[in-house]
Formats: structure tokens, sequence, C-alpha cells
């Protein structure tokens, strides 16, 4: 197996590695080390079945399912461990302009951390690109260990021990999508997660942001909202940012503990664009990993 850092700390292309079959003690190792050290890791030409695929994934962690499974009255694509980031409705037709879905995940387009909605985020993200459109749709990341180590060192004391309230329904309504479900309200409240973790595998400390906050305990609306806007214009910086341009049989994994990042525009009323996402859970939330204790009003 081979790495070839894209930047010098930050994302890798992994080599000599083929991930349909088994993986041997020594390589899985070696992954660790690699996602550990760069958080952005690209497998190129990986030819997957979603089996495979899933396979791979749960290496690392326990799968999650979708989101969209929490509607009894949904009619999903793929399997529902399988988090279908495509344009594509049932039956692998492109979506129509008013598309549910196609308003749902437009909220792909800001800046955010995979299921730090849930009280149990998410670990890892792999991506796997079936089809692409012929331009657009690239991928950016956003290293946020090297955003925290850039600030200044009043602003990393003033972050400690604070907690933010994550909300998929905060980050869709900054784009006025608000059809929810009631299904879909209870089995997604909102969480607390804290706004500076430590990385287990790496020691180091990142900021831990997402569209997905809405409020930070303790401080006004108003107040709160400039902090998560100021923080995320710093950790967004293009010094800290990676772009992936896709190409099909890419499958990008992500380390969603010390990274942001967001989807691309591209033509979705024109172009297939059929991308598969399998997603591994952390252990616990932010808040127990740190040792931070959840407000009351959470």
């Amino acid at each position: 197996m081979t790495v070839y850092p894209v930047t010098d700390n930050f994302a890798a292309e992994i080599g000599d590695v083929d991930l349909a079959v088994p993986l041997s003690g020594e390589q899985q190792a070696e992954i660790e080390a690699a996602f550990n050290r760069y958080a952005v890791l690209v497998f190129p030409d990986q030819n997957l079945t979603v089996e495979q695929h899933l396979d791979f994934a749960r290496r690392f962690g326990p799968l999650e399912t979708t989101i969209h499974a929490t509607r009894t009255d949904a009619k999903l694509r793929l399997r529902a461990e399988i988090a279908d980031v495509s344009n594509l409705s049932v039956g692998d037709v492109v979506w129509d302009e008013k598309s549910r879905k196609r308003m749902f995940e437009m909220g792909n387009r800001l800046w955010h951390t995979d299921s730090s909605f849930k009280r149990v985020p998410a670990k890892a993200s792999l991506l796997y690109a079936r089809s692409i459109p012929p331009v657009g749709g690239q991928t950016e990341y956003t290293d946020m260990r090297a955003a925290y180590d850039a600030l200044p060192a009043e602003m990393k004391q003033r972050l400690g021990g604070l907690v933010a309230e994550h909300a998929i329904m905060y980050s869709r309504k900054r784009l006025g999508f608000t059809d929810f479900s009631d299904e879909e309200n209870q089995a997604l409240p909102p969480v607390p997660q804290t706004l500076v973790r430590r990385h287990p595998g790496s020691g180091r400390m990142g900021l831990y942001l997402a569209s997905h906050a809405g409020r930070i305990f303790g401080m006004s609306d108003p107040e709160a909202q400039a902090l998560l806007q100021q923080l995320t214009e710093h950790a967004t910086q293009r010094q800290f940012v990676y772009t992936h341009r896709w190409r099909v049989h890419d499958l990008v994994m992500w380390d969603n503990r010390c990274t942001m990042h967001r989807g691309r525009p591209y033509d979705d009323l024109r172009w297939p664009r059929d991308m598969q996402r399998a997603t591994v859970s952390d252990v616990a939330s932010t808040c127990e990993q740190e040792g931070v204790q959840v407000p009351a009003a959470a």
C-alpha cells in the first residue's frame, strides 16, 4: 500500500490496495495511521459492490442508517445503510426541479459535519462515486485541526467548555426548507455537542462546527450566531481547504471528528450524479468524550 500526500498534513491518495477484498491486518493499520494523520483519504479506481463498500466501512465502526428511513412512508432508492447523496429518484431517474429530495439535499452545499445532529455523531464517512457530472460537483473539505491551531489564544480559552445545539432542522431552515414530518421531528430532536474536541487518534484539538448548529448554551441567540459565523468563516479560509474533483470509482473517506465539508453546485437537472455514502458512528457524544457537562437547558 502506498500513501501519496495531496497536502502536507490534510489529504492523501492511497494506492496499491483493492477495497473489494478483505484487508490484511497490516493494511488496516496503515489506513488507520494515514486516517489519523490526514483525515481525508482518496482511494482511486475502486470497483465496489454495495456490500463491498459496506464491508470496508464496517472495519471502522458501526454503520449508520440514512435519516430518510425515519419516515415510514419513505421510498428509498438504496438500502437503508447507504446515504443517497445523488440527484436520482426511485428508478434512477433524475429528480425534477421541485422534488422534496432536491430541496432537502440542497443543504449539503452548506459547510457541515455529517450527523452532528445525532446524539452520537458520525466518526467517518465513505463516499463512493458511481457516476459523476462532466463539470461541477466537487466536494470541499476543511481541516478543523489547523483552523483551531490558527486561533488566537484568547479565542481558544473562550471556546473551552462551550456547548452548541445541533439539529438537521437548523441547517435546512437556513435554506428555507421546513417540510419535516412529525416522525422526523420526533426522531431527530436537537442534541448538544461541544464546540471544541480532541481527536483520539492524533491527540490534536479541533473545532467542531456545522451548519446544523443553531445556538450555544449560555449565550443570547444573536451572540451565538455571530460567534458561529465568525468561527465558520475562519475555518473555511482557503489555506485550510482541500477541493476534491471526483473521478468515477473514487472512494473518499473523511474524518467527521476533525473536518467539515460541502458539495459544490452542478447542473443537477441535467447530469446524473450517483454518489453513495456509508457512514460510521462515533463511540459517544462529543460532550461525553470531552467530559463536558451537558447544560440543563439541553
